[in-house]
């Protein structure tokens, strides 16, 4: 697995090509800003190593400790941190949360501390308003984070995979289903109950 400074590398030298594809195919500037920015914060601070005390989970600096029941929840480089889209899903979803549940007891406090009344029907609705005039841009900062958090992912992957080719060889890559499947063979003949054959008993 590639260390910290290697996925960092990575995410800067694949920036200019992420910046330079978004604005070919959309001729926005302001959702190749949008993409743009998500690659970077996915591929340095909101990427699939969230799960493990990382350089990822470090750069959140004194805020770190939000992503501590993250991390108790998930195992390390399982599908629901490192897979294609659930991964960053799950993420965008669980810091929502939190953003959520700070701004509402925010807002009690303001109404208790100012004793003003708010019309919470209201504040709803201009948030639901705000969400879909933005919507293309929310879409484009999804889409730069998960290619950020897929940048990440992939290079696990190849660095686990040339790893495994450098140590056992080409031939270890058809081997391993082989052998997955006599271990099986052999676990299933381990657990299999022996039955006793009890000799017939002779008659007086």
């Amino acid at each position: 697995m590639p260390s910290g400074r290697t996925h960092d590398r990575i995410t800067l030298w694949a920036l200019p090509l992420v910046a330079g594809v978004t604005f070919w195919q959309t001729h926005s500037s302001s959702v190749t800003l949008m993409v743009s920015g998500g690659f970077m914060f996915g591929g340095l601070m909101f990427g699939p190593d969230l799960d493990i005390y990382s350089r990822q989970y470090q750069r959140w600096g004194f805020l770190r400790w939000i992503w501590l029941p993250y991390q108790k929840s998930l195992r390390h480089r399982s599908f629901l941190s490192h897979g294609p889209i659930i991964g960053t899903t799950l993420r965008v979803l669980y810091l929502s949360c939190l953003l959520g549940l700070s701004a509402f007891v925010g807002v009690l406090i303001i109404e208790r501390l100012g004793n003003t009344a708010v019309n919470w029907q209201a504040l709803g609705k201009n948030i639901e308003r705000w969400l879909v005039s933005y919507s293309p841009e929310f879409l484009a900062l999804f889409l730069g984070l998960e290619l950020g958090a897929m940048s990440h992912s992939l290079s696990d992957w190849g660095g686990s995979f040339y790893k495994k080719v450098q140590k056992q060889g080409v031939r270890s890559l058809f081997t391993t289903s082989k052998a997955k499947k006599r271990k099986v063979s052999r676990s299933n003949r381990q657990t299999k109950p022996k039955t006793s054959r009890r000799t017939p008993k002779s008659k007086p």
